[in-house]
């Protein structure tokens, strides 16, 4: 297996954006998301609110989803503008492509998740995929038990192939990008539950935008960074019993707070 490097919550500090006094919430970034469907609108919901908990100035919602968005999350704005990361196709799938593509097209980095990840050769920004390993299984043309018998081999390989970041969901997630190699095992079994991963691309989407990524090794380290962040605030909701993932996103604001209280 490919030589992985574990990624801490002290590493993870060193990734995540403090506003300073100075900071509008312009400067704090806008994240723009394209999420969640007619038959999966709760993917829109979870991945927003986990956004918004991460820490981002302003959430752009322009998915299928608004009312169910703007009836849990009222600071979602609902109008197009500049954004400086977009996290699309949580809850999605090829019907809604025309909707993606446009905001692929622009050069911006993109967290790309669910039904859409197809898409990844439309975007012109930096890319980094969120599968699972059954969709990573489809995207490459193989068996899902392949991907499960060696996941970080085939995080670091598809990584390679596909010339993107990629993050490889799972108990141990694994992390591949440009020379970079990551992987974090923080979550606890509990979270192996629908809408984990919406929570996921949600946390990492909003710290892309709170970040001006220049290369991909960076995007590889926020990834590393927001499954860590995913699993401490799931062990918090958690417990040590069942969660729900809305109990997971609201943890998610004490889980930053412990980890940069980690590196003081």
């Amino acid at each position: 297996m490919a030589d992985f490097t574990e990624w801490t919550p002290r590493d993870a500090a060193a990734n995540i954006a403090v506003p300073a006094p100075h900071d509008d919430k312009y400067s704090r970034g806008v994240l723009g998301v394209i999420t969640g469907s007619e038959r999966y609108p709760g993917a829109a919901v979870l991945g927003v609110e986990a956004a918004l908990r991460t820490g981002v100035g302003m959430v752009r919602y322009l998915g299928p989803a608004a009312d169910f968005v703007l009836e849990r999350r009222p600071e979602a704005v609902t109008v197009d503008g500049e954004v400086q990361a977009w996290l699309i196709g949580s809850g999605m799938d090829d019907s809604d492509s025309d909707r993606a593509s446009a905001a692929l097209a622009q050069n911006v980095p993109v967290v790309l998740d669910g039904g859409l990840i197809p898409l990844l050769s439309r975007a012109r920004g930096p890319v980094v995929i969120t599968p699972h390993h059954g969709e990573l299984a489809r995207l490459l043309g193989v068996e899902r038990a392949e991907i499960s018998g060696d996941p970080g081999q085939w995080a670091r390989a598809s990584a390679d192939q596909l010339g993107v970041t990629v993050l490889l969901k799972g108990h141990t997630s694994y992390i591949a990008g440009p020379g970079v190699s990551l992987s974090t095992s923080l979550a606890p079994t509990w979270l192996a539950t629908a809408g984990a991963g919406d929570a996921l691309a949600g946390i990492l989407g909003a710290l892309v935008a709170t970040h001006r990524v220049n290369d991909s090794g960076e995007l590889a380290r926020l990834a590393a960074t927001a499954t860590v962040i995913h699993g401490l605030a799931a062990e918090r909701a958690s417990g040590g019993g069942p969660f729900t993932v809305l109990d997971l996103a609201e943890a998610i604001p004490a889980a930053i707070t412990t980890i940069l209280g980690r590196d003081a």
